[in-house]
């Protein structure tokens, strides 16, 4: 994109960005966790629904896909020791979905595959930020994920379109630069940082967000690679438009997916 039609694309980003964030910041702030979950299992049937239509799965599959999808979404948050057995039952049922309702065995991984890395991939990463939400501090640490990975990505967005020469992945996704990586890297950083001033998370030193900072623009940049593998590979630019200027939900979880398990081990573990 050049000339007008970047500079419009962007403007469209801004409008949208402007008025949809409030409204998160105030949800996320003010309402208790199981909002939160509520939240997770809406975006995450949304994404799924997207990556599914992005790989054609068919509608035998394609519904049952996203009602187990949400169903173990909420068994992972709430009953993880149910998980094993949840896990089970879904693939189960597909399996004998795909058994009985299609006239041949034909394509079966190449519809199955699909259904069941959206399962791990969207509903499993997700389940991640339940887990840093209810520890303590959770809701900080939510904010700090979101607003680094958010930093990170529109840092990464400019500074790759204006300062980017070198290629970083162009097999994968050609307009990505290495200038654009450093610039996720910083934008993490600056929104660490931003989220220990704003939000006084108790225990995180300021080197401490700086450090993770680094980490989530990292983590980011990985997920948005990932998310535009499997874009490539479906043959399709964005995962959906139901947002203007931004594409589909999934274009916007696809650096939180991997920064927010990363977040929870760094959590967690150190």
């Amino acid at each position: 994109m050049q000339g007008k039609g970047k500079k419009g694309f962007s403007v469209k980003r801004h409008i949208v960005a402007a008025i949809f964030l409030p409204f998160l910041v105030a949800y996320l702030y003010f309402l208790p966790p199981p909002y939160f979950l509520a939240l997770l299992i809406a975006v995450g049937v949304i994404a799924m629904w997207e990556f599914y239509a992005m790989y054609k799965v068919p509608a035998r599959l394609y519904a049952p896909g996203l009602v187990i999808a949400a169903s173990l979404l909420y068994v992972s948050c709430l009953y993880p020791a149910l998980l094993p057995e949840g896990v089970f039952i879904g693939i189960f049922v597909l399996l004998l979905l795909r058994l009985f309702l299609a006239a041949t065995p034909a394509g079966c991984m190449s519809e199955l595959g699909p259904v069941a890395v959206g399962f791990f991939y969207i509903a499993g990463f997700l389940s991640f930020q339940w887990l840093i939400r209810t520890d303590s501090s959770g809701r900080e640490y939510i904010f700090l994920l979101y607003i680094s990975v958010w930093i990170s990505d529109s840092a990464a967005y400019y500074i790759g379109t204006y300062m980017g020469k070198n290629k970083l992945c162009p097999s994968i996704s050609p307009n990505k630069t290495i200038e654009g990586a450093f610039g996720s890297v910083l934008g993490g950083i600056v929104g660490a940082g931003a989220s220990k001033i704003m939000f006084g998370i108790p225990g995180l030193s300021v080197q401490g967000a700086v450090s993770i900072g680094a980490v989530m623009g990292l983590t980011a940049m990985i997920g948005d690679l990932i998310e535009s593998m499997f874009k490539r590979d479906a043959g399709v630019k964005d995962s959906g438009n139901l947002i203007p200027g931004h594409g589909g939900i999934l274009d916007k979880l696809d650096g939180m997916l991997v920064s927010g398990p990363v977040l929870y081990i760094i959590v967690r573990y150190f």
